[in-house]
């Protein structure tokens, strides 16, 4: 829902060099990876997500000329004046009575203003008409993990997702075993739009397509940097009788059914109701699930699974052995389960 990309101040050149080397490395902190302020460098305005509106663009805010862009000129009742000019570099057009002229970043009307009086001394009651041949100015730049990083030009307002779409998302490669060698699932799970010098936003891209948010598509200005981050490697370890114990992918929709089910399913000798454990290195839980439960509605919605954890469906009788082992080191319970899993 938004436009743009041209030379950018001299400290944003700076970032836009540091984000192509590390366009295919990058994590994802709060600023691309090679960014990192210093005292001569404005600090970046993080923006959080309910700030989104006022960032993007109005719908009906008037197109303004910039460098590169290329205008016709019409002089109604004076037909011999018409001609065509491109803005330079330095936002001016020339014409051969008055010489240089500042258009950029005024509107068709203001810049057609701008000429008549420029024209003024020569000519009375003029009236300029400045038609837009090609938005050679009307650029983003897409950087980061995306097939043909680089400046797009737009006949039209460019948006977030034409500006993704156009500079090519990269997609899982799956070997023959059905194992991604890269990741991420086409859609980025979160993008920056940097504008200016001074201010960037980090998007949930795909949290805002899931639940059919319309900023996900969001309106972008001319001269907008975007950068797509290489996704993080998200997963969760399955082990203990299920069909394939090992990595499993972990996205956004994923509930501990689907990973379950992802894992090829329990197997017979998980018994016919097992008590699933959960190990969340990241918030320092244990927890165990029915897998009864699990299988209800309510069940499947109780249990959030984050990046990292162990998710263990214990052999029929082997759970108490395994708590054991839980109180004496986690680690070790991690080690341990793998070890007498793959000699199972």
């Amino acid at each position: 829902m938004k436009a743009g990309f041209l030379p950018v101040v001299a400290t944003c050149m700076s970032w836009t060099l540091a984000f192509g080397c590390a366009s295919l490395g990058a994590q994802q902190p709060d600023a691309p990876a090679g960014i990192s302020p210093t005292s001569n460098d404005p600090a970046l305005t993080i923006r959080n997500q309910k700030a989104l509106e006022s960032f993007e663009p109005a719908a009906n805010e008037e197109y303004t000329l910039g460098p590169g862009d290329e205008i016709s000129l019409d002089f109604p009742g004076r037909p011999e004046l018409a001609s065509k000019s491109t803005v330079g570099p330095d936002g001016r057009i020339t014409l051969p009575l008055v010489g240089p002229i500042h258009v950029a970043e005024l509107s068709r009307t203001d810049s057609g203003k701008a000429i008549a009086d420029a024209l003024s001394k020569y000519y009375t009651d003029l009236s300029v008409t400045v038609k837009i041949d090609k938005y050679s100015s009307n650029r983003v730049r897409v950087l980061g993990y995306v097939q043909h990083p680089g400046e797009i030009l737009f006949e039209e307002t460019p948006t977030l997702l034409d500006a993704i779409g156009r500079a090519g998302l990269i997609s899982p490669t799956v070997s023959k075993d059905g194992v991604a060698t890269n990741v991420g699932t086409g859609i980025p799970e979160m993008c920056t739009i940097f504008r200016g010098n001074d201010t960037a936003v980090q998007v949930q891209l795909r949290t805002l397509l899931m639940s059919g948010n319309s900023l996900a598509d969001m309106r972008l200005r001319r001269n907008d940097i975007v950068y797509v981050p290489q996704p993080k490697e998200l997963f969760v370890s399955v082990l203990g009788a299920v069909t394939k114990p090992g990595n499993v992918p972990l996205t956004p929709e994923s509930t501990l059914s689907s990973i379950l089910a992802m894992a090829g399913g329990l197997t017979d000798g998980a018994g016919s109701s097992p008590n699933i454990r959960i190990i969340q290195p990241s918030t320092g839980k244990d927890f165990k699930v029915s897998y009864k439960k699990l299988m209800t509605l309510a069940g499947q919605q109780e249990f959030t699974i984050h990046s990292g954890d162990v998710i263990i469906i214990p052999k029929s009788g082997f759970e108490n052995f395994t708590y054991v082992l839980q109180k004496i080191s986690p680690i070790a319970t991690i080690v341990s389960l793998a070890a007498l899993v793959g000699a199972g």
